[in-house]
């Protein structure tokens, strides 16, 4: 029924609306569900290229088990301090994680990344990772080596002298510059086999092709990826007088 937990028939009327190029919407509408649930359904289970329905109804059976075992029978889930939903807050951070993983980080790192993006602060220290992912140190520190290796955390020590991990505000720009990086390497490469494999040969005209793509997208990649920074992240500039050091600085004969 509306409101309820997704059956298996559903589930598998949403595998038959993706098979057949329907918009979440338009699925929905045939389930008489809001569109975020089967949003949420498919972009927590493999996404529209990978959802299945026998998969999806038993990986919902068993979160379902985890959370009963997670909280004893007749309790209700634990408020939270911020005042947020909690179940709410949970189900986007699942979707949210899912989505992460589409753009090619692994499981870990995507959940590390997405519980991070969810605090106000911007961080938390390997215990409160521990606590909240219900993971071990080992993946914690894992996973938190290899989104520094692409430019998307960073860590720092607390004045308690405990080591924090950071995602800063502007992640997907050090992101960006990490990929630039591995980027040229791929163009390089590409140039070197021109030169092993003969100018002019299918293979290394397929190669050079590799390469003035990857140049060219890369490129513009990371002209995009400094403009949107300067845009979004830099302050602007109080007028003259107003911050009390402009004073009265008479007519701007500099302005063209």
């Amino acid at each position: 029924m509306p409101g309820g937990r997704l059956t298996q028939q559903e589930r598998r009327q949403i595998a038959l609306g993706l098979a057949d190029g329907l918009a979440y919407a338009e699925i929905a509408r045939g389930l008489d569900r809001p569109t975020s649930t089967v949003t949420r359904e498919v972009l927590r289970n493999g996404g529209p290229g990978g959802y299945r329905a026998d998969l999806a109804h038993r990986a919902t059976e068993h979160r379902a088990h985890r959370r009963r075992q997670a909280v004893p029978r007749g309790a209700a889930a634990p408020a939270r301090a911020d005042g947020r939903d909690a179940e709410a807050v949970r189900a986007y951070e699942e979707v949210f994680t899912t989505v992460l993983m589409q753009t090619g980080l692994p499981k870990m790192m995507a959940r590390v990344m997405a519980a991070i993006c969810m605090t106000d602060a911007g961080s938390l220290t390997s215990a409160e990772l521990v606590q909240r992912l219900q993971v071990s140190p080992a993946s914690v520190s894992k996973a938190i080596t290899f989104l520094e290796s692409q430019g998307l955390a960073r860590r720092e020590r607390d004045d308690r002298r405990r080591e924090r991990y950071i995602v800063d505000d502007d992640i997907w720009y050090d992101a960006m510059k990490a990929s630039a990086r591995s980027n040229a390497q791929l163009i390089e490469t590409a140039r070197q086999g021109v030169g092993v494999l003969g100018h002019g040969t299918p293979a290394a005209v397929r190669l050079e092709n590799i390469a003035r793509f990857m140049d060219f997208v890369s490129e513009s990649m990371a002209r995009a990826a400094e403009q949107a920074r300067e845009v979004l992240f830099t302050k602007p500039t109080p007028p003259p007088g107003e911050d009390g050091a402009g004073g009265d600085s008479g007519p701007d004969t500099g302005r063209r």
